[in-house]
């Protein structure tokens, strides 16, 4: 273990720092980007000595995440398991709606991922070995309000990652997406509504290398929640949508 290396992006906060550290202590050399040097710098401070390295980039540039792969690889070695985790959240809702926050939401959530996969690809296929896990979202389920545009690229994730487990598993590439409920980190933060099994970003953290350990396709946690959503994605939209205006108490505050 002490001599595997991961990439991880969207490291300088929330679950992507909290994975980075746990993924440390286990003994993974550990390399984190995001595009604020100085939280990198942080981050390997905070760290085991010598496990975590910063390699600043901006996932929304295809070519710079590409030459961030190769510098990964060219300085610290073959890179076995990329941790895709960079994402931003802005409420979006009909009350506020602006379409430069979906095409920032796309650019960061969707492309960025789409950007790091394509830098990290051509070493897996060729070693014929890998691990790639994308970082979802439950609220990719089924629509919740003020998140039309977070949701949708959600969605988005969890259907590009389950198409391309199809072609990954040829590659000998373990391929798994991970879909979180409520976290308490900055984005979540920006929720206006009611969070229910509200976990803290160490927990998630843990549990999340937890299941990358494993061989299952899907992560989720808390548990119970994340099978409670599950089930009530799967009701009629008569049922679905009082339940979760309800649940959210979304119009209470209207006008």
């Amino acid at each position: 273990m002490s001599e595997r290396i991961v990439w991880i992006t969207g490291a300088s906060s929330g679950i992507g720092r909290a994975v980075a550290l746990e993924m440390a202590r286990e003994g993974w050399r550990v390399v984190v980007s995001a595009r604020r040097p100085e939280e990198l710098d942080s981050l390997a401070e905070e760290g085991p000595p010598g496990r975590i390295t910063g390699i600043p980039v901006d996932v929304t540039d295809p070519d710079a995440t590409v030459a961030a792969v190769e510098r990964i690889e060219a300085e610290i070695g073959p890179i076995d398991c990329a941790v895709l985790a960079a994402g931003t959240h802005i409420p979006t809702s009909a009350g506020d709606f602006k379409t430069e926050d979906f095409r920032k939401l796309i650019e960061v959530n969707v492309m960025g991922v789409v950007h790091a996969t394509a830098a990290v690809l051509p070493g897996f296929k060729e070693r014929r070995s890998g691990h790639l896990v994308v970082v979802a979202s439950i609220a990719g389920y089924r629509g919740l309000p003020t998140a039309a545009g977070y949701g949708a690229t959600k969605a988005a994730l969890i259907n590009y990652t389950e198409a391309l487990k199809f072609d990954l598993d040829d590659w000998g590439v373990k391929t798994q997406l991970v879909c979180p409920g409520f976290v308490r980190t900055p984005l979540t933060d920006k929720n206006p509504f009611p969070m229910p099994f509200l976990m803290e970003v160490d927990d998630a953290a843990r549990a999340m290398v937890r299941g990358m350990r494993g061989n299952g396709f899907e992560i989720t946690f808390p548990k119970r929640f994340t099978m409670l959503v599950r089930l009530v994605s799967r009701l009629p939209y008569a049922l679905y949508f009082p339940l979760v205006r309800k649940g959210t108490k979304t119009g209470e505050n209207a006008g």
